[in-house]
Protein backbone atom coordinates (compact mmCIF):
# COMPACT_ATOMS: atom_id res chain seq x y z
CA UNK A 1 0.00 0.00 0.00
CA UNK A 2 2.84 2.37 0.84
CA UNK A 3 4.58 1.62 -2.48
CA UNK A 4 1.31 2.13 -4.39
CA UNK A 5 0.74 5.46 -2.61
CA UNK A 6 4.25 6.73 -3.40
CA UNK A 7 3.87 5.79 -7.07
CA UNK A 8 0.39 7.33 -7.27
CA UNK A 9 1.06 10.64 -5.49
CA UNK A 10 2.80 13.63 -7.05
CA UNK A 11 6.58 13.49 -6.49
CA UNK A 12 8.15 15.80 -3.94
CA UNK A 13 10.19 18.39 -5.87
CA UNK A 14 13.35 20.17 -4.64
CA UNK A 15 13.94 23.81 -5.50
CA UNK A 16 15.98 23.12 -8.66
CA UNK A 17 15.29 19.51 -9.65
CA UNK A 18 17.46 17.68 -12.18
CA UNK A 19 16.74 14.37 -13.89
CA UNK A 20 18.43 11.86 -16.19
CA UNK A 21 16.73 8.84 -17.80
CA UNK A 22 19.27 6.08 -18.48
CA UNK A 23 18.66 3.06 -20.71
CA UNK A 24 21.03 0.15 -20.08
CA UNK A 25 21.25 -2.10 -23.12
CA UNK A 26 23.45 -5.00 -24.14
CA UNK A 27 23.49 -8.67 -24.99
CA UNK A 28 21.74 -11.09 -22.61
CA UNK A 29 23.72 -11.79 -19.42
CA UNK A 30 26.11 -8.85 -19.86
CA UNK A 31 25.39 -7.73 -16.28
CA UNK A 32 22.74 -5.03 -16.82
CA UNK A 33 20.66 -5.93 -13.76
CA UNK A 34 23.75 -6.36 -11.59
CA UNK A 35 24.91 -2.86 -12.56
CA UNK A 36 21.41 -1.46 -11.95
CA UNK A 37 21.33 -3.01 -8.45
CA UNK A 38 24.76 -1.57 -7.64
CA UNK A 39 23.71 1.92 -8.76
CA UNK A 40 20.57 1.64 -6.63
CA UNK A 41 22.40 0.28 -3.59
CA UNK A 42 19.78 -2.47 -3.08
CA UNK A 43 18.91 -5.64 -4.96
CA UNK A 44 15.59 -5.02 -6.71
CA UNK A 45 16.30 -6.58 -10.13
CA UNK A 46 16.75 -10.34 -10.61
CA UNK A 47 20.22 -11.63 -11.42
CA UNK A 48 21.37 -15.09 -12.53
CA UNK A 49 24.00 -16.71 -14.74
CA UNK A 50 21.35 -17.73 -17.27
CA UNK A 51 20.30 -15.46 -20.12
CA UNK A 52 16.95 -13.63 -20.19
CA UNK A 53 16.57 -13.34 -16.40
CA UNK A 54 15.05 -9.87 -16.88
CA UNK A 55 11.76 -10.42 -18.70
CA UNK A 56 10.43 -6.87 -18.98
CA UNK A 57 11.57 -3.30 -18.55
CA UNK A 58 11.55 -2.02 -14.99
CA UNK A 59 12.61 1.30 -13.55
CA UNK A 60 15.01 1.90 -10.73
CA UNK A 61 15.21 5.31 -9.06
CA UNK A 62 18.33 6.89 -7.55
CA UNK A 63 17.62 10.16 -5.72
CA UNK A 64 20.64 12.15 -4.56
CA UNK A 65 20.20 15.70 -3.24
CA UNK A 66 18.41 17.59 -6.06
CA UNK A 67 19.10 14.98 -8.75
CA UNK A 68 17.10 11.92 -9.79
CA UNK A 69 18.47 9.14 -11.98
CA UNK A 70 15.85 6.90 -13.58
CA UNK A 71 17.44 3.60 -14.60
CA UNK A 72 15.60 1.68 -17.30
CA UNK A 73 16.70 -1.93 -16.75
CA UNK A 74 15.76 -3.78 -19.93
CA UNK A 75 15.79 -7.37 -21.20
CA UNK A 76 18.87 -8.31 -23.20
CA UNK A 77 18.57 -7.40 -26.86
CA UNK A 78 17.81 -10.63 -28.67
CA UNK A 79 16.62 -11.90 -32.05
CA UNK A 80 13.14 -13.29 -32.83
CA UNK A 81 14.72 -16.75 -33.34
CA UNK A 82 16.25 -16.80 -29.84
CA UNK A 83 13.07 -15.37 -28.34
CA UNK A 84 11.10 -18.29 -29.78
CA UNK A 85 13.70 -20.79 -28.55
CA UNK A 86 13.46 -19.54 -24.95
CA UNK A 87 9.65 -19.16 -25.10
CA UNK A 88 10.04 -15.42 -24.44
CA UNK A 89 7.14 -13.00 -24.42
CA UNK A 90 6.78 -10.51 -27.27
CA UNK A 91 7.71 -7.63 -24.92
CA UNK A 92 11.22 -9.10 -24.66
CA UNK A 93 11.78 -7.90 -28.23
CA UNK A 94 10.05 -4.52 -27.91
CA UNK A 95 10.92 -3.30 -24.38
CA UNK A 96 14.57 -2.31 -25.05
CA UNK A 97 13.40 -0.24 -28.03
CA UNK A 98 10.65 1.40 -25.98
CA UNK A 99 13.17 2.29 -23.27
CA UNK A 100 15.43 3.96 -25.82
CA UNK A 101 12.58 6.26 -26.87
CA UNK A 102 12.41 7.69 -23.34
CA UNK A 103 16.15 7.80 -22.57
CA UNK A 104 18.40 10.85 -22.22
CA UNK A 105 21.51 8.66 -22.16
CA UNK A 106 22.23 5.06 -23.11
CA UNK A 107 24.78 2.79 -21.44
CA UNK A 108 25.98 -0.03 -23.69
CA UNK A 109 27.21 -2.86 -21.49
CA UNK A 110 29.74 -5.39 -22.83
CA UNK A 111 30.88 -8.51 -20.97
CA UNK A 112 34.63 -8.50 -21.63
CA UNK A 113 35.06 -11.92 -20.00
CA UNK A 114 33.16 -13.59 -22.83
CA UNK A 115 35.80 -14.50 -25.42
CA UNK A 116 33.17 -15.29 -28.08
CA UNK A 117 31.24 -12.02 -28.05
CA UNK A 118 33.48 -9.30 -26.61
CA UNK A 119 35.23 -8.28 -29.85
CA UNK A 120 32.13 -6.75 -31.44
CA UNK A 121 28.77 -5.30 -30.50
CA UNK A 122 25.81 -7.54 -31.35
CA UNK A 123 23.77 -6.69 -34.42
CA UNK A 124 20.76 -5.99 -32.19
CA UNK A 125 22.76 -3.44 -30.14
CA UNK A 126 24.15 -1.75 -33.27
CA UNK A 127 20.68 -1.64 -34.79
CA UNK A 128 19.33 -0.01 -31.62
CA UNK A 129 22.13 2.60 -31.52
CA UNK A 130 21.79 3.47 -35.21
CA UNK A 131 18.03 3.87 -34.80
CA UNK A 132 18.57 6.51 -32.06
CA UNK A 133 21.85 8.26 -32.98
CA UNK A 134 20.70 11.50 -31.33
CA UNK A 135 20.81 9.91 -27.85
CA UNK A 136 24.27 10.24 -26.21
CA UNK A 137 25.82 6.81 -25.65
CA UNK A 138 28.48 5.55 -23.26
CA UNK A 139 30.46 2.30 -23.55
CA UNK A 140 30.76 0.31 -20.32
CA UNK A 141 33.17 -2.64 -20.25
CA UNK A 142 31.97 -4.96 -17.49
CA UNK A 143 33.70 -7.85 -15.66
CA UNK A 144 37.18 -6.39 -16.28
CA UNK A 145 38.38 -8.16 -13.13
CA UNK A 146 38.07 -11.47 -15.02
CA UNK A 147 40.48 -10.37 -17.77
CA UNK A 148 44.02 -11.29 -16.73
CA UNK A 149 45.91 -9.62 -19.57
CA UNK A 150 44.84 -6.02 -19.17
CA UNK A 151 46.25 -4.82 -22.51
CA UNK A 152 43.39 -6.80 -24.11
CA UNK A 153 41.04 -4.11 -22.80
CA UNK A 154 42.83 -1.49 -24.92
CA UNK A 155 42.34 -3.63 -28.01
CA UNK A 156 38.66 -4.10 -27.19
CA UNK A 157 38.16 -0.35 -26.74
CA UNK A 158 39.64 0.26 -30.20
CA UNK A 159 37.43 -2.39 -31.80
CA UNK A 160 34.18 -1.51 -30.00
CA UNK A 161 34.53 2.22 -30.74
CA UNK A 162 35.94 1.80 -34.28
CA UNK A 163 38.84 3.88 -33.00
CA UNK A 164 36.74 6.99 -32.30
CA UNK A 165 35.46 8.38 -28.99
CA UNK A 166 33.66 11.72 -28.58
CA UNK A 167 34.47 12.64 -32.18
CA UNK A 168 38.20 12.08 -31.78
CA UNK A 169 40.44 9.33 -33.11
CA UNK A 170 42.04 6.94 -30.68
CA UNK A 171 45.66 5.99 -31.08
CA UNK A 172 47.26 3.19 -29.12
CA UNK A 173 50.75 4.12 -28.05
CA UNK A 174 53.34 1.91 -26.44
CA UNK A 175 56.16 3.93 -24.93
CA UNK A 176 57.94 1.29 -23.02
CA UNK A 177 60.91 0.20 -21.12
CA UNK A 178 61.06 -3.13 -19.39
CA UNK A 179 60.97 -1.98 -15.77
CA UNK A 180 57.97 -3.45 -14.05
CA UNK A 181 59.03 -2.56 -10.51
CA UNK A 182 59.37 1.20 -11.03
CA UNK A 183 55.89 1.97 -12.35
CA UNK A 184 53.30 3.12 -9.82
CA UNK A 185 50.56 3.81 -12.35
CA UNK A 186 47.97 1.47 -13.77
CA UNK A 187 49.01 0.31 -17.25
CA UNK A 188 45.58 1.12 -18.66
CA UNK A 189 44.77 4.75 -19.05
CA UNK A 190 42.71 6.49 -21.70
CA UNK A 191 43.61 10.14 -22.03
CA UNK A 192 42.43 12.91 -24.31
CA UNK A 193 44.49 15.72 -25.72
CA UNK A 194 41.90 18.37 -24.93
CA UNK A 195 38.93 17.13 -22.89
CA UNK A 196 36.01 19.54 -22.50
CA UNK A 197 35.64 21.23 -19.13
CA UNK A 198 32.50 19.33 -18.08
CA UNK A 199 34.07 15.91 -18.54
CA UNK A 200 35.78 13.73 -15.98
CA UNK A 201 39.05 12.37 -17.41
CA UNK A 202 39.63 10.26 -14.32
CA UNK A 203 36.57 8.20 -15.17
CA UNK A 204 38.46 6.67 -18.06
CA UNK A 205 41.12 5.12 -15.88
CA UNK A 206 41.05 1.50 -14.90
CA UNK A 207 42.67 1.32 -11.51
CA UNK A 208 43.39 -2.04 -9.94
CA UNK A 209 43.76 -2.82 -6.25
CA UNK A 210 47.52 -2.84 -6.65
CA UNK A 211 48.57 -0.86 -9.75
CA UNK A 212 52.24 -1.77 -9.45
CA UNK A 213 51.32 -5.43 -9.34
CA UNK A 214 49.11 -4.99 -12.42
CA UNK A 215 52.03 -3.48 -14.31
CA UNK A 216 54.34 -6.33 -13.46
CA UNK A 217 51.72 -8.93 -14.39
CA UNK A 218 51.26 -7.21 -17.74
CA UNK A 219 55.00 -7.34 -18.36
CA UNK A 220 55.34 -10.99 -17.45
CA UNK A 221 52.25 -12.24 -19.26
CA UNK A 222 52.92 -10.71 -22.67
CA UNK A 223 55.68 -9.93 -25.13
CA UNK A 224 54.98 -6.21 -24.85
CA UNK A 225 57.69 -4.42 -22.95
CA UNK A 226 55.49 -1.98 -21.14
CA UNK A 227 55.20 0.18 -18.12
CA UNK A 228 52.33 2.24 -19.49
CA UNK A 229 49.73 1.98 -22.27
CA UNK A 230 47.43 4.75 -23.29
CA UNK A 231 44.90 5.66 -25.91
CA UNK A 232 45.48 9.19 -27.15
CA UNK A 233 42.71 10.90 -29.06
CA UNK A 234 43.06 13.11 -32.10
CA UNK A 235 40.38 15.07 -33.90
CA UNK A 236 38.37 12.92 -36.30
CA UNK A 237 37.51 15.23 -39.14
CA UNK A 238 34.06 15.14 -40.66
CA UNK A 239 32.66 12.47 -38.33
CA UNK A 240 28.88 12.55 -38.13
CA UNK A 241 26.79 10.09 -36.17
CA UNK A 242 23.87 9.48 -38.43
CA UNK A 243 21.43 6.60 -38.50
CA UNK A 244 22.14 5.75 -42.13
CA UNK A 245 25.00 3.32 -41.59
CA UNK A 246 25.82 -0.02 -43.13
CA UNK A 247 25.44 -2.27 -40.08
CA UNK A 248 26.47 -5.39 -41.97
CA UNK A 249 30.17 -4.59 -41.80
CA UNK A 250 30.18 -2.72 -38.48
CA UNK A 251 31.75 -4.22 -35.36
CA UNK A 252 31.72 -1.18 -33.10
CA UNK A 253 30.03 2.18 -32.66
CA UNK A 254 32.08 5.35 -33.38
CA UNK A 255 29.73 7.71 -31.52
CA UNK A 256 30.39 6.83 -27.86
CA UNK A 257 31.02 9.89 -25.69
CA UNK A 258 32.78 8.12 -22.83
CA UNK A 259 34.29 4.76 -21.87
CA UNK A 260 34.07 3.15 -18.44
CA UNK A 261 35.74 -0.03 -17.21
CA UNK A 262 34.26 -1.68 -14.14
CA UNK A 263 33.33 -4.90 -12.33
CA UNK A 264 29.64 -4.54 -11.46
CA UNK A 265 29.39 -7.70 -9.36
CA UNK A 266 32.15 -6.51 -7.03
CA UNK A 267 31.10 -2.86 -7.23
CA UNK A 268 34.49 -1.76 -8.58
CA UNK A 269 34.40 1.68 -10.26
CA UNK A 270 30.56 1.77 -10.10
CA UNK A 271 30.72 4.92 -7.96
CA UNK A 272 32.81 6.60 -10.67
CA UNK A 273 30.11 5.85 -13.23
CA UNK A 274 27.41 6.99 -10.80
CA UNK A 275 29.13 10.36 -10.27
CA UNK A 276 29.38 10.82 -14.03
CA UNK A 277 25.65 10.07 -14.47
CA UNK A 278 24.71 12.57 -11.74
CA UNK A 279 26.80 15.21 -13.53
CA UNK A 280 24.95 14.56 -16.81
CA UNK A 281 21.50 15.26 -15.32
CA UNK A 282 19.59 18.19 -16.82
CA UNK A 283 17.09 20.58 -15.19
CA UNK A 284 13.64 19.02 -15.12
CA UNK A 285 10.91 17.79 -12.74
CA UNK A 286 11.32 14.52 -10.88
CA UNK A 287 9.17 11.62 -12.08
CA UNK A 288 9.10 9.74 -8.78
CA UNK A 289 8.82 10.51 -5.08
CA UNK A 290 12.21 10.53 -3.34
CA UNK A 291 11.09 7.50 -1.30
CA UNK A 292 10.66 5.32 -4.39
CA UNK A 293 13.41 2.84 -5.25
CA UNK A 294 11.69 1.03 -8.12
CA UNK A 295 8.54 1.24 -10.22
CA UNK A 296 7.88 -2.46 -9.61
CA UNK A 297 5.18 -3.59 -7.21
CA UNK A 298 6.26 -5.75 -4.24
CA UNK A 299 4.58 -8.72 -5.93
CA UNK A 300 6.64 -8.20 -9.10
CA UNK A 301 9.85 -8.01 -7.05
CA UNK A 302 8.86 -11.23 -5.29
CA UNK A 303 8.14 -13.03 -8.60
CA UNK A 304 11.45 -11.88 -10.05
CA UNK A 305 13.52 -13.02 -7.07
CA UNK A 306 11.88 -16.47 -6.98
CA UNK A 307 12.36 -16.84 -10.74
CA UNK A 308 16.01 -15.88 -10.33
CA UNK A 309 16.52 -18.86 -8.00
CA UNK A 310 14.59 -21.21 -10.31
CA UNK A 311 16.87 -20.16 -13.19
CA UNK A 312 19.90 -20.77 -11.01
CA UNK A 313 18.98 -24.30 -9.89
CA UNK A 314 17.21 -25.83 -12.90
CA UNK A 315 19.17 -26.98 -15.97
CA UNK A 316 19.04 -25.84 -19.59
CA UNK A 317 15.65 -24.64 -20.87
CA UNK A 318 13.60 -26.15 -17.99
CA UNK A 319 13.13 -22.97 -15.86
CA UNK A 320 11.75 -20.94 -18.79
CA UNK A 321 8.57 -23.07 -18.77
CA UNK A 322 7.72 -22.47 -15.08
CA UNK A 323 4.60 -20.36 -14.40
CA UNK A 324 4.33 -18.60 -11.02
CA UNK A 325 0.96 -18.09 -9.32
CA UNK A 326 0.79 -16.24 -5.98
CA UNK A 327 -1.95 -17.75 -3.80
CA UNK A 328 -1.35 -15.95 -0.49
CA UNK A 329 0.07 -12.47 0.18
CA UNK A 330 -0.79 -11.16 3.63
CA UNK A 331 0.61 -9.71 6.81
CA UNK A 332 1.05 -12.14 9.69
CA UNK A 333 0.18 -11.52 13.37
CA UNK A 334 3.70 -10.30 14.18
CA UNK A 335 4.04 -8.03 11.14
CA UNK A 336 5.81 -10.64 9.00
CA UNK A 337 4.93 -11.07 5.33
CA UNK A 338 3.31 -14.42 4.47
CA UNK A 339 3.70 -15.52 0.84
CA UNK A 340 2.52 -18.76 -0.74
CA UNK A 341 3.38 -19.26 -4.40
CA UNK A 342 2.47 -22.17 -6.66
CA UNK A 343 5.00 -23.09 -9.36
CA UNK A 344 3.35 -24.73 -12.37
CA UNK A 345 5.45 -26.92 -14.68
CA UNK A 346 4.51 -28.59 -17.99
CA UNK A 347 6.00 -32.04 -17.34
CA UNK A 348 6.35 -34.50 -14.49
CA UNK A 349 10.11 -34.75 -15.10
CA UNK A 350 10.37 -30.98 -14.61
CA UNK A 351 8.40 -31.31 -11.37
CA UNK A 352 10.85 -33.91 -10.05
CA UNK A 353 13.81 -31.66 -10.94
CA UNK A 354 12.25 -28.64 -9.25
CA UNK A 355 11.39 -30.53 -6.07
CA UNK A 356 14.70 -32.40 -5.95
CA UNK A 357 15.59 -35.49 -3.97
CA UNK A 358 13.95 -35.24 -0.57
CA UNK A 359 12.66 -31.76 -1.47
CA UNK A 360 16.16 -30.29 -1.26
CA UNK A 361 16.01 -28.11 -4.40
CA UNK A 362 12.65 -26.44 -3.69
CA UNK A 363 13.64 -25.94 -0.02
CA UNK A 364 16.87 -24.23 -1.03
CA UNK A 365 15.06 -21.99 -3.52
CA UNK A 366 12.51 -20.99 -0.85
CA UNK A 367 15.22 -20.33 1.74
CA UNK A 368 17.43 -18.18 -0.53
CA UNK A 369 14.50 -16.28 -2.08
CA UNK A 370 13.04 -15.65 1.38
CA UNK A 371 16.35 -14.18 2.58
CA UNK A 372 16.58 -11.89 -0.47
CA UNK A 373 12.99 -10.73 0.05
CA UNK A 374 13.78 -9.85 3.69
CA UNK A 375 16.70 -7.74 2.49
CA UNK A 376 14.49 -5.94 -0.04
CA UNK A 377 11.37 -5.41 2.09
CA UNK A 378 13.25 -4.93 5.40
CA UNK A 379 10.84 -7.18 7.30
CA UNK A 380 10.50 -10.87 8.19
CA UNK A 381 9.24 -12.99 5.28
CA UNK A 382 7.74 -16.48 5.47
CA UNK A 383 7.80 -17.94 1.98
CA UNK A 384 6.20 -21.25 1.03
CA UNK A 385 6.57 -22.72 -2.47
CA UNK A 386 4.40 -25.48 -3.94
CA UNK A 387 4.93 -27.36 -7.23
CA UNK A 388 2.10 -28.56 -9.48
CA UNK A 389 1.58 -29.69 -13.03
CA UNK A 390 -0.03 -27.26 -15.46
CA UNK A 391 -3.63 -28.25 -16.05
Amino acid sequence: EEQARLLRDQPDQPQNPKVLRIAIIGAPNAGKSTLSNQLLGRKVFPVSKKVHTTRCKARGVVTYEDTQLIILDTPGLTSPFKAKRHKLEKVMLTDPWDSMKHADLVLVLVDVSDHWTRNCLSKEVLKCLSQFPQIPSVLVLNKVDLVKKKFILLELVTELTEGIVNGKKLEVKSVFKHNSSSSAKSPLEITQTSPPEDRAPESHCLQGADPAQECSSLDSSSDMRASESSLVTEEAEGLKCSGSRDLKNMKGWPCFQEIFMLAALRGEEVDTLKRYLLMQAKPGPWEFHSGVLTSQSPQEICDNIIREKILEYLPLEVPYGVVQVTEVWEEGPSGELLIVQNLLVPRKSHMMMLIGRGGKVISRIAQEAGQDLMNVFLCDVRLKLKVDMKS
